[in-house]
């Protein structure tokens, strides 16, 4: 199972970016599976950003409510993050991941945010 993520970069403060992440491989199709996206800033501990579940339902760490939206597209295989208002601390290593079981990690796109 490949978890290919996209999007990473050089962001300014204030802007936006939408991430993306293609499975590929074993998996037919991510329809029925538990997505997520996780975050690991530099020197410090991974956290979770936003998941959803299989059937749509959404959750968001509570220092991205409002500036962030998971989403899917199970035609695609893919999850997305769309992320606004970035700050410098949303600066991290970006990982989506699959929950359902053995679970899987794709293999992060860092992006930063600075001017």
């Amino acid at each position: 199972v490949q978890l290919q993520a996209y999007g990473g970069g050089l962001v300014q403060p204030g802007g936006s970016l939408k991430l993306s992440c293609v499975a590929s491989g074993s998996i037919r199709s991510i329809a029925g599976m538990g997505l997520g996206w996780h975050r690991q800033p530099i020197g410090k501990q991974p956290e979770l950003v936003a998941s959803i579940s299989s059937g749509g339902v959404t959750y968001y760490t509570d220092s991205m409510k409002g500036r962030v939206t998971i989403s899917r597209d199970n035609g695609k295989n893919t999850v997305y993050l769309q992320m606004n208002d970035l700050q410098p601390d949303d600066t991290a290593v970006y990982y989506c991941r699959i929950y359902d079981s053995p679970g899987y990690w794709g293999q992060g796109t860092l992006f930063t945010v600075s001017s």
